[in-house]
């Protein structure tokens, strides 16, 4: 079954995002140079052969903890930071190394979640990222982990591996990691199957329990929540093991059946409305009827103040809100244009009232429908509309 969606996705695809987990990348002593240097050989046979490759790597922080006299990851931020600090130059030493006896070179862009939150600074990143590619430059993309705080982060690479996908138009994003993939039950005990191909990442995300290696900050269902994001762009994931020798080799390979496929999304959305429902912090969320619920889900309409019932949280205009139905479901995200203490005083009402109760208007929507987002892609399907 894999092999047959395979087939069709690598007809097509030209530029792929690989995403090198901290367990692939790292060791308790500081950098696995053994793994990477054969992953990045694997890397450059298929830059030859013609694919447009931008790496996401983790690691940077455990190339550092050696220096530090550690063994796994602290805890505190300015541990963190510094431990990053020190692996970042070491980490893209390495990379530039191994990659210069295949004749490329690497650059490297370091971004915060603040960065992708910014839609300017999130488009100057995707044209730092296509001249990079258009020079022949191989992009070693991390998070800035030796300046950002706990409120700037994006928690884990897999997350930023996404956002880098819909970033450059990915067709394909690969997530290298140190088991083979999704299983029906915890691989570690035993006994469990491989699961090749998965329809639905928002479903099976949710059957998956947390958990990261020690020096990790991800697990399977982070990884899962990453392929669910690049899938609502219409970019499929296969999650591998990055510890096996060939592996990008069977990965790209269509008639090979290799880790996890997760399946794109049959109504893919666009770069900005991907950028707002994973790319910004959700500041705040609007409880809305069933009314709304419907008018948003099945004909794509403005979320309007008389569809609004609770209002929780504090943000300001501009934000990112999420709506939920009355049962607590998240179904959609969006753009705000009035903030939280307005929303209070106009929820429930009319749209005409607006202006009496504020005092000015902004237009009649709370969020406007170019500015709203289905996240539950199920509904979606349904629907016709994302």
């Amino acid at each position: 079954m894999q092999v047959v969606e395979k087939q069709k996705i690598l007809a097509v695809a030209k530029r792929i995002v690989v995403k090198l987990g901290s367990s692939v990348v790292a060791t308790s002593s500081g950098v696995d140079t053994e793994n990477v240097g054969r992953l990045t050989a694997e890397i450059a046979r298929l830059r030859a052969r013609g694919y447009e490759i931008i790496v996401v790597s983790s690691g940077a922080r455990a190339a550092g903890l050696a220096r530090l006299g550690l063994d796994r990851m602290p805890h505190t931020i300015p541990e963190q930071q510094a431990a990053a600090a020190i692996g970042q130059p070491r980490l893209m030493g390495i990379y530039e190394r191994f990659f210069s006896d295949f004749n490329y070179h690497v650059g490297q862009v370091l971004l915060t979640a603040s960065d992708i939150e910014s839609r300017k600074r999130y488009l100057n990143a995707r044209h730092t990222i296509e001249h990079l590619l258009a020079h022949g430059i191989i992009p070693i993309v991390n998070e800035n982990d030796s300046v950002a705080v706990e409120e700037m982060k994006f928690g884990d690479n897999d997350r930023l591996s996404a956002l880098v996908g819909g970033l450059v138009g990915a067709h394909l994003l690969v997530v290298l990691t140190d088991v083979d993939g999704l299983h029906d039950g915890d691989p570690r005990r035993g006994g469990t199957s491989r699961i090749e191909l998965v329809v639905d990442a928002d479903h099976a995300e949710q059957a998956v329990g947390e958990g990261a290696g020690k020096l990790g900050t991800g697990g399977m269902a982070s990884k899962l929540r990453a392929a669910a994001s690049a899938a609502h762009r219409g970019i499929p994931t296969i999650i591998a093991q990055g510890t096996r020798a060939g592996v990008l080799a069977r990965v790209m390979d269509p008639d090979v059946s290799e880790g996890t496929l997760v399946s794109a999304s049959a109504l893919p959305i666009s770069s900005r409305k991907h950028w707002i429902a994973y790319g910004m912090p959700v500041r705040g969320r609007i409880v809305i009827d069933e009314g709304a619920v419907r008018a948003v889900r099945d004909r794509g309409s403005s979320l309007l103040p008389s569809g609004m019932v609770e209002v929780r949280g504090t943000f300001d205009v501009g934000d990112c809100i999420g709506l939920l139905d009355q049962t607590g479901h998240e179904l959609a995200r969006g753009l705000v244009a009035y903030d939280s203490d307005a929303c209070s005083r106009i929820k429930g009402l009319s749209s005409t009232r607006i202006a009496e109760l504020l005092g000015y208007h902004m237009g009649d929507a709370v969020i406007h429908r170019d500015d709203l987002v289905l996240i539950d892609d199920e509904r979606a399907r349904e629907s016709g509309y994302s």
